[in-house]
Formats: C-alpha cells, sequence, structure tokens
C-alpha cells in the first residue's frame, strides 16, 4: 500500500455549466420596499390632510401642528431615500452616491426644524438658528427634485417609478410659486392636492409595485 497522503485542494465541479450566472441577491427585499412605500404614502397624506383643514402659513397651535405633521411627511421621505439608497437610483458612480448623502444631511436638518420648532416655547422660535434651520426645508425639497432628474436619466428604475419622481418631487417648483402668485388660500390647495397626487402616489406605486426598482431578472 502507498502511505502517501495527498494534500491537493479539490478540483471546482464539473456538473454544473461554466455559462450559469450566480443567483443575485437583491440589494433590498420586495417587502421591505413595500413597507417604505407605505410610509412615504401614510405620511404625505397626514402632512396632505393638515394642509388642508389649517394650512400652511399659520401661528399658534395651527403652526405647531404645521410644523409636526411636516415632519411626518419628512420621515415617508427618509423612507423614500433608503430605497433609493439601497437600489443606487440615480447611478453607480461615486457622484451620484454623494447626491443622496448630501440629500440626506439637508432633510436631518430640515426635520430638526420641524420638530424643534413645533415643540418649543414660542418666544425661541424665531431666534437666528432657528431661522438657519429652516432655509433646509426649500433646500430638502428642492434636492429631491434634482435627484427625480437624475434618477430618470439613470434608468435603474423601471416603468412608473421610473417617471414618478419628476412628478412627485416637483412639489417646491409647484407650489411655491402659487403661494407667492396667488396668495395663501390657492397654495394651500395646490400644496395639498400635488402632494397626494405626487408623493402619496409615489409611495402607493412603491408599495404595490416594488419590482420596479428591484434589478430586473435575466
Amino acid at each position: 500500500m502507498d502511505p502517501h497522503i495527498s494534500t491537493t485542494p479539490a478540483r471546482a465541479r464539473t456538473d454544473v455549466p461554466s455559462g450559469t450566472p450566480e443567483p443575485r441577491t437583491p440589494p433590498i427585499s420586495a417587502a421591505t420596499v413595500r413597507r417604505l412605500g407605505a410610509t412615504l404614502a401614510v405620511g404625505t397624506l397626514v402632512w396632505a390632510t393638515s394642509i388642508f383643514v389649517v394650512g400652511t402659513h399659520n401661528t399658534g397651535w395651527k403652526e405647531r401642528v404645521d410644523d409636526l405633521t411636516g415632519f411626518a411627511f419628512q420621515i415617508g421621505v427618509f423612507a423614500l431615500l433608503a430605497v433609493q439608497m439601497r437600489t443606487l437610483a440615480t447611478g453607480g458612480s461615486r457622484a451620484a452616491r454623494i447626491m443622496l448623502r448630501v440629500e440626506l444631511v439637508l432633510l436631518t436638518l430640515a426635520s430638526v426644524y420641524s420638530v424643534v420648532h413645533g415643540t418649543m416655547p414660542e418666544d425661541l422660535q424665531d431666534i437666528v438658528v432657528m431661522q438657519v434651520l429652516d432655509l433646509f426645508w426649500p433646500l430638502s425639497m428642492l434636492g429631491m427634485m434634482v435627484i427625480g432628474v437624475k434618477l430618470a436619466f439613470a434608468g435603474r428604475w423601471r416603468g412608473r417609478l421610473r417617471w414618478w419622481p419628476l412628478i412627485a418631487e416637483s412639489w417646491a417648483v409647484v407650489t411655491v410659486p402659487t403661494f407667492i402668485a396667488l396668495g395663501d388660500q390657492a397654495g394651500r390647495w395646490v400644496g395639498g392636492v400635488h402632494l397626494v397626487i405626487g408623493y402619496a402616489t409615489f409611495g402607493l406605486l412603491l408599495a404595490l409595485r416594488p419590482h420596479l426598482v428591484l434589478p430586473a431578472e435575466d
């Protein structure tokens, strides 16, 4: 008998065709996309309802309601950003990823404003720090619009979810000029309706069609 013990590593399997691709793991599950989409839809409807009922240019308790329901909407946008970041919705380049991170910072600062301004004593609501934080509300919405444009060009999302962000994220571009040109009443209804058509429907589409943001199966 030959006492020699071989230490040659095991050879690769030959019973699997070499050209067969390995199964890909989605960057985020469909169930998670559904959950985050529902969060966006619900948060948006909360803020839209507040706009219809109390408006947006208020004082006293109505202003606090607007702040805190606006924060509910921002939670929904955080959920949307989570989907966009996990699926590299704006593309795989370093610049495309940085774009989403910058928006995350803008939205975080805008959310700090909503929570703090909605809960702090009234005589402190107009201090300089709060005025600076207030600027991040429109900046965060502008950032979402830029992301919507980049997402459409990147083409990683498909079907309606490739183009619907352009509708949802045009909210500031449509609503702010309406407030300026036509006043609070017109701006209030335009803003609320645009939220329902844009962001709330966007969230519903994510909840019902999560496969449109996941990698297509070959």
